[in-house]
């Protein structure tokens, strides 16, 4: 069988209220990356419609295939979360799902969107990823992964209540979060990842007088990888990780809890960062930068973090089809 020679991409609009439709039409704008994929544009004519007048651009559909998938009745409402927009999403999203099952797409890359909408929309899972995890069927380990230039990082635990973290931070989640990042940094590019594993509590719980779970859990979790051969190091004070990893002493940083990565992530970069779904059969990817409800309709809305992430989709859906 011949493979299409370029990757093939399916890209989405975003919640149709925030800012993803605007962001979506500006990197379809951009020649360069019409000429690195073949995109398949899964879109709402509304939202599309609406994007192209906020941005000011075209999107030139004779260069690309477009999949029709409308949910709305009219121009999205702008700068909230809605039960239309998040049913547009959820609706979008489940069509870019069917595609790369039936071999049309491989990468999805959506513009922003919003979980309070897609919950309105009918999202029963915590978050997106868990959507795509059940509906591909995943029954292993998933994480995002979140990225600032060549620096990744992932997470054991990621949506819930702060006051759950500890309990669910194990041996097997620290050595799956490791093992998931190692394997998509590698499909990535990196040959051999180095990864920091971050302690859960303060001063990496202080030799135990502050906690022991780097004594019980963590430590352990690092030495057995190492022994199965992973440049896996640590734990480390989740206080100063990230300034050897921003260094760039590692490639990437296994976190124990969201905002102990996200945090420091964001600051080093809100405008490029990258939010990749890491366990997937397929790169999953989109910006970092949320829906951006506060600036919806300006035509202000910068694409760096959303380019990178196509970049990305790009890079790792090339790599997949050749391995």
């Amino acid at each position: 069988m011949n493979l299409p020679q370029r990757p093939r991409i399916a890209v989405l609009l975003g919640d149709p209220s925030g800012v993803g439709p605007e962001m979506a039409v500006k990197l379809l704008a951009r020649e360069r990356n019409l000429a690195a994929a073949d995109i398949l544009l899964i879109a709402d004519a509304h939202a599309l419609a609406s994007g192209q007048a906020i941005a000011g651009a075209q999107v030139d559909l004779q260069r690309l295939r477009l999949q029709p998938c409308n949910a709305l009745a009219g121009a999205p409402e702008l700068g909230s979360s809605n039960e239309a927009s998040g049913l547009a999403s959820m609706r979008a999203l489940d069509a870019a799902i069917d595609a790369v099952r039936a071999g049309q797409a491989d990468a999805i890359l959506f513009a922003p969107l919003n979980k309070h909408s897609l919950r309105l929309g009918g999202l029963t899972q915590e978050d997106e990823l868990r959507h795509l995890q059940e509906r591909f069927g995943v029954t292993g380990f998933t994480s995002e992964f979140n990225l600032t230039g060549a620096l990744w990082t992932s997470r054991v635990t990621s949506h819930i209540p702060l006051k759950d973290v500890a309990a669910h931070i194990t041996g097997e989640g620290v050595c799956s979060a490791v093992k998931l990042i190692d394997a998509a940094l590698r499909a990535s590019g990196v040959a051999r990842p180095r990864i920091a594993v971050s302690g859960l509590n303060p001063h990496a719980g202080d030799g135990g007088s502050i906690g022991m779970e780097e004594i019980e859990v963590i430590a352990p979790a690092v030495q057995r990888l190492q022994a199965e051969g992973l440049d896996a190091r640590g734990p480390f004070s989740p206080d100063t990780v990230f300034i050897g990893a921003r260094r760039g002493d590692v490639d990437a940083v296994v976190s124990m809890y969201h905002d102990q990565g996200q945090i420091a992530m964001k600051l080093m970069g809100f405008e490029r960062g990258v939010t990749l779904h890491g366990g997937l059969p397929v790169p999953v990817a989109t910006s970092a930068s949320g829906s951006a409800f506060d600036i919806a309709g300006r035509g202000i809305a910068q694409i760096e973090g959303l380019q990178e992430a196509f970049d990305l989709c790009v890079r790792m859906a090339g790599s997949m089809r050749t391995a």
